[in-house]
């Protein structure tokens, strides 16, 4: 069943506990439809509440006018290195009855705002090539493909390629590592 919704009546937060079993729910239909996350097992909302407390890494929802939970978008650590500090991973879930109607991009665009916020110079995602609609999404908030990796991982039995999908926040480069050459480094000996 679809539920039309308006972007202009979705709102935009910080997840909250209360959050976690619409999050949850909306993580399942993901998982379960094989189509964005190499996932199988459902998720439980005890395995979402850590994700929505880690202040490091923002979780954002978007609702419609009652304040349902329609979406949801996450940010994760990328690598542990000191080097790769400011960039995050994401992950973004819209609910199926509200798909195609723009919940995504207002969603991915609050993400960035959030992930600008938290001090990120990157954000990156993997996505299956198939999935026209999120790679669509990200180019329309930015984002570029930058390569793919073949064989990425197995789902159902089948070997899966990924497109790697990235977005600069060239505000905090600089502040993250301090100032970056614009031309390289002369030396003389």
């Amino acid at each position: 069943m679809t539920i039309p919704v308006s972007t202009l009546h979705i709102s935009t937060r910080s997840a909250f506990a209360t959050d976690a079993p619409a999050i949850t729910a909306i993580y399942n239909e993901g998982i379960a439809a094989r189509s964005a996350t190499f996932e199988t097992q459902p998720r439980s909302v005890d395995d979402l509440l850590p994700r929505i407390a880690d202040s490091r890494y923002p979780l954002r929802v978007a609702t419609d006018p009652p304040d349902r939970v329609v979406g949801w978008a996450g940010l994760s650590s990328y690598r542990a290195r000191d080097c790769y500090a400011g960039i995050a991973e994401f992950s973004i879930y819209v609910d199926a009855a509200v798909r195609g109607q723009g919940v995504g991009r207002v969603l991915l665009g609050d993400l960035i705002d959030a992930a600008r916020a938290a001090g990120f110079w990157k954000v990156l995602s993997r996505v299956f090539p198939f999935n026209t609609a999120s790679l669509a999404l990200c180019r329309a908030c930015g984002f570029r493909e930058v390569g793919r990796y073949e064989k990425h991982g197995r789902l159902d039995g089948q070997w899966l390629d990924v497109v790697i999908v990235e977005r600069l926040i060239p505000e905090n480069l600089a502040g993250a590592a301090g100032s970056l050459p614009t031309e390289p480094e002369v030396r003389h000996v």
